[in-house]
């Protein structure tokens, strides 16, 4: 029996819970980062606090998608992959997790320099505590260059990403490449 067809070539309910529900949330923060650009200040100015709170959640949840990670299973990669996809789907995994981690701090980090350490509010049901830093616009633009940059970076991967999914469906005919992270069993 090959990869394809074995119940274990499936990930984990909670990893695909995870991936999906990340997934929303990473496109939802980039359509209210985008949304906001063109909005009066005071509307930005909630949207914007929405995006942090999202932003944190993105983190959080990343951490357990982590902790998932390095305790369940992942199954192997179909036998139908040449090693250079699945070269490639490491490397670009392994960056997506890079920067989910990556992009909610140097946000926070934006946010803690500007603000001089004031919390991210968590949707006004809980404050997040902001980094232990100063007034620092200099430290600031730092930091906010480096979320916008490793943001643009993101979308790339993310391109790489759906494409070699909708290669391994539309191209390869593999029909058990989108089932492997599919919500339904």
């Amino acid at each position: 029996m090959d990869s394809q067809t074995t119940s274990s070539a499936r990930y984990s309910r909670g990893a695909v819970i995870l991936h999906w529900l990340i997934a929303a949330l990473i496109a939802l923060n980039f359509a209210a980062a985008w949304y906001a650009q063109n909005q009066p200040r005071d509307a930005a100015m909630q949207i914007m606090g929405n995006h942090k709170a999202i932003g944190i959640s993105i983190l959080l949840l990343t951490l357990v998608r982590i902790g998932w990670r390095l305790t369940h299973r992942v199954p192997a990669p179909s036998a139908d992959l040449a090693p250079w996809e699945v070269t490639l789907s490491k490397i670009v995994h392994f960056l997506l997790y890079g920067l989910m981690l990556g992009i909610p701090l140097g946000g926070w980090a934006t946010h803690s320099a500007f603000s001089g350490g004031k919390p991210v509010s968590m949707f006004g049901i809980v404050d997040f505590p902001g980094l232990p830093f100063a007034q620092n616009k200099d430290l600031g633009e730092t930091f906010g260059g480096a979320h916008g940059t490793f943001a643009t970076v993101m979308l790339v991967l993310l391109a790489l990403h759906v494409a070699g999914a909708l290669k391994h469906r539309i191209i390869d005919k593999n029909t058990q490449a989108l089932a492997r992270m599919s919500l339904r069993r």
